[in-house]
């Protein structure tokens, strides 16, 4: 059962809005000797009332294009009949289940766009009902825009998350970079003293060892034998520790320097997936940075975006790295 929910439960809203239709075009046909009954014919009235809550289907691919049609449709219709928009409530449901999409709309232009067509055609609606009175001017867009005002607000509040969850990604990110930057240093530290201690002694008692051979002119030949194997697996184990350690330098550093401005792409895509695009400009020629320094400019232009996020309150982030002579300049 839950199963069947779970696949069902994406549809509900559209079973609600067919619903709403089918209501509409029943409650016209079966009151039209109402004194309220629009003065159309019911069969013009019907399937007309019908699309104004159908044309929500659409709002997923047409996400302005569809709560914005519901309220032009809807003040098309006031001018043909003034009663026809208001005597079922699944017309009112509608428009204002459409308001609230408007409001929830990403872009701010469209959303405010989308609150002036609610605005509007509210007003043309109450205009063109005949048995409006002027309170109606007034309150009617008013509950209109709580719809919108709610969608909003809700929009505000979902962006507001998402970046609060972008920045705690990215903390975890830096505290993760931090953590392998102390990692690589400490393996190369480690590395070094190895080289520096060990290698060393081991690379004297070889030498040592070999001396001790060419200088036993007079030994038995079994000894001569067992200082040479000494000797050479002296000589296998100085060459086999020389290129772990050279491995441990070589893989601590690219474990922490991994990130720079050739890989800022998928950066810009999770910060765009929180809300704010990234646009990046690039002036003068890219050039190789040294590792550290490509590593520190990745780290900048992250901060700033998290900064963005979280103070801006943008529409858009413009990223520009200027490539100079003999200096990197970058702006967020």
């Amino acid at each position: 059962m839950s199963r069947v929910w779970s696949l069902a439960r994406p549809y509900a809203f559209d079973v609600l809005v067919v619903i709403a239709a089918v209501e509409s075009a029943v409650e016209v046909a079966l009151r039209r000797d109402s004194p309220e009954a629009p003065q159309t014919s019911p069969w013009f009235a019907a399937p007309a009332l019908a699309v104004v809550p159908l044309l929500l289907l659409g709002r997923r691919r047409f996400s302005f294009g569809a709560p914005a049609a519901v309220w032009v449709l809807a003040a098309t219709l006031s001018l043909v009949d003034g009663r026809l928009v208001t005597f079922t409530a699944s017309v009112f449901l509608a428009g204002f289940v459409a308001a609230y999409l408007l409001g929830n709309l990403s872009d701010p232009v469209q959303a405010r766009l989308g609150l002036a067509i609610v605005l509007a055609g509210a007003a043309i609606v109450v205009y063109n009902d005949p048995t409006h009175d002027p309170g109606e001017f007034v309150f009617t867009p008013l509950l209109f825009a709580i719809g919108w005002l709610a969608g909003f607000a809700l929009r505000e509040r979902a962006e507001r998350a998402d970046a609060a969850e972008l920045r705690a990604t990215l903390a975890e990110r830096e505290r993760e970079a931090a953590a392998r930057v102390a990692v690589a240093e400490e393996r190369t530290r480690i590395a070094r003293e190895l080289h520096d201690i060990v290698a060393h002694a081991v690379g004297v008692m070889v030498l040592q060892v070999g001396a001790v051979r060419h200088n036993l002119s007079g030994a038995r030949p079994e000894d001569r034998n067992a200082l040479e194997d000494v000797e050479h697996t002296g000589r296998t184990a100085l060459v086999e520790m020389r290129r772990l350690l050279s491995a441990m330098r070589e893989d601590g550093e690219d474990l922490a320097l991994k990130q720079g401005l050739d890989n800022l792409e998928p950066l810009f895509e999770q910060v765009g997936r929180a809300g704010l695009p990234v646009r990046l400009h690039v002036e003068g020629e890219p050039e190789p940075l040294p590792r550290a320094l490509d590593f520190t400019s990745y780290r900048i232009v992250q901060e700033g975006l998290t900064n963005a996020l979280k103070h801006a309150h943008a529409s858009q982030a413009h990223v520009t790295v200027r490539y100079g002579p003999d200096e990197l300049g970058i702006e967020v």
